[in-house]
C-alpha cells in the first residue's frame, strides 16, 4: 500500500467585505510597507482605489507592471519595485496573471539570478532557500484560484512558454477572498474564468490520480459553479452568485493539487501559440477533450452529470457544457478565435511536452493532440 501526502494549509478569510481586514491582518504581523502588486486595466479601475482606502496607516506602494499572460520579465520588474519602495510584505490583488507575478515578487527580490532559474524543470533549477516577504492575496475573479495555490505560472519572455514555479513557500500566508471585488467584471470575464474554475474542478476530479479529499472538493466545486455560472453572468450584482463562483474558483485550485488533464495541456498550448485568455482557451477545448475522455472515465461522468443535474446520465454531460458554454456567451470555435491551422504543429508540441496530460484519464499521444485540436478548429 503507498503512502500518499496530503495537505491544505492556506488560512482563508471568505465573504462580503473581507479586504476591510487586510490592514489589520498586516499590522498585526508588525507590517507598514505592503507593495500592491495588480496589472494595468484594474490600477486604472474604482476598485483598487477603493481598496486602497481600507489601508489607511500604511504607507502603500503599487506595482501595476502585470498585463496578459503573465512573463517572467513582470516578476523582475516587480522585485525592483519592492526593493524601491523598501516593501517589507506583498499584497497581490487581481486576477490569476496578477496573483501568480505577485506569489514570485518576493521570491525574485530576496534570491539571486532570473525567476526562470526557479521553474521546477530547470536543469540546474535554484532551490528557494531564503525567507521570504510576507505575502496575502486578494482575488478580483473567480477562475483559476491562483490565491490558493503554490505554484506560479509565468511565461518566458520570448518564446510565450508557461513555465511553472513550483513550491509550498509561495503560498499566500492568507487569502481575503471577497466576492464584492468581482461585482464590475464584465459579462465575458465572468463567463471565461467561470469556466476556468468549472474546468479545474472537472478535470482534478477525472484525473486517476489518488486523492479522495480532492475528488470531494471537486464534486462540490462542479456542483456549485454548474449551479451558479448562468447567474454570475447574467445577473452581475447578485452577489451570492458572486460568492459561490468565488469559493467555486478557490475549490477547484485546491482540488488541482491532485493534476489537471489534456484540457490544460492545449489550453497552454493556445496561450502561449495564440495568445487566447486562459480561461477562454480552456472552455474552447473542455467538450472536445471531454467527449474524447469519456470512454476512460464512463463511473465518473456520471458522477459529474449527477451533481450537476443534468438528465441523461453521463453521455449528456459534454452535451450540457456546450449548452452552458452558449448561454454564458462563450461561442464560436477556434478559429473564431483567431487559431488557424497554421498553429496547429505548434500547438500539438506544446501541448505534448505540457506535464497537464500525464494524469489525463486516457493517454494523449501528439498524435491525439493533432487530433483533437483539429476537431475543435
Amino acid at each position: 500500500m503507498s503512502i500518499h501526502g496530503f495537505s491544505f494549509p492556506t488560512p482563508i478569510q471568505f465573504g462580503a467585505g473581507a479586504r476591510r481586514r487586510v490592514a489589520d491582518h498586516l499590522r498585526s504581523q508588525g507590517l507598514k510597507r505592503p507593495l500592491i502588486v495588480t496589472d494595468k486595466a484594474l490600477a486604472a479601475l474604482p476598485v483598487l482605489a477603493e481598496f486602497r482606502t481600507h489601508l489607511e496607516g500604511l504607507d502603500v506602494a503599487v506595482f501595476s507592471g502585470v498585463h496578459g499572460n503573465p512573463t517572467c520579465s513582470q516578476v523582475m520588474d516587480g522585485a525592483v519595485a519592492f526593493k524601491a519602495h523598501g516593501a517589507d510584505c506583498v499584497i497581490g490583488f487581481g486576477g490569476g496573471a496578477a496573483l501568480d507575478v505577485s506569489k514570485l515578487v518576493g521570491v525574485a527580490a530576496t534570491h539571486e539570478g532570473d525567476i526562470l532559474e526557479y521553474v521546477w524543470d530547470h536543469p540546474q533549477v535554484r532551490a528557494i532557500t531564503q525567507p521570504l516577504p510576507y505575502f496575502v492575496a486578494l482575488p478580483t475573479t473567480s477562475g483559476t484560484g491562483s490565491e490558493v495555490g503554490r505554484s506560479s505560472v509565468v511565461s518566458e519572455n520570448d518564446t510565450h512558454l508557461k513555465r511553472v514555479v513550483f513550491s509550498p513557500r509561495i503560498l499566500a500566508r492568507c487569502v481575503f477572498a471577497d466576492p464584492e471585488l468581482t461585482l464590475g467584471l464584465p459579462a465575458h470575464v465572468t463567463a471565461a474564468t467561470g469556466m476556468d474554475a468549472l474546468t479545474h474542478n472537472i478535470e482534478s476530479y477525472l484525473s486517476p490520480a489518488y486523492h479522495p479529499l480532492c475528488d470531494g472538493i471537486a464534486l462540490e466545486g462542479t456542483r456549485i459553479a454548474a449551479a451558479a455560472l448562468l447567474t454570475a453572468v447574467k445577473e452581475p450584482g447578485n452577489l451570492q452568485a458572486r460568492s459561490d463562483m468565488m469559493m467555486a474558483s478557490m475549490m477547484g485550485a485546491i482540488a488541482f493539487q491532485k493534476d489537471l488533464g489534456a484540457v490544460h495541456s492545449c489550453a497552454h498550448a493556445l496561450g502561449a501559440v495564440c495568445d487566447l485568455h486562459h480561461g477562454l482557451a480552456n472552455a474552447l477545448m473542455i467538450d472536445t477533450v471531454l467527449a474524447w475522455n469519456h470512454e476512460a472515465a464512463q463511473a465518473k461522468f456520471e458522477e459529474l452529470a449527477h451533481v450537476c443535474g443534468v438528465p441523461g446520465g453521463g453521455k449528456a454531460f459534454v452535451p450540457w457544457l456546450i449548452e452552458l458554454k452558449h448561454r454564458v456567451g462563450i461561442t464560436g470555435r477556434l478559429k473564431d478565435h483567431g487559431v488557424t491551422a497554421a498553429h496547429l504543429p505548434r500547438l500539438v508540441e506544446i501541448a505534448t511536452a505540457d506535464i497537464c496530460h500525464q494524469t489525463n484519464p486516457r493517454p494523449c499521444t501528439a498524435a491525439d493532440f493533432q487530433k483533437l485540436f483539429e476537431a475543435a478548429l
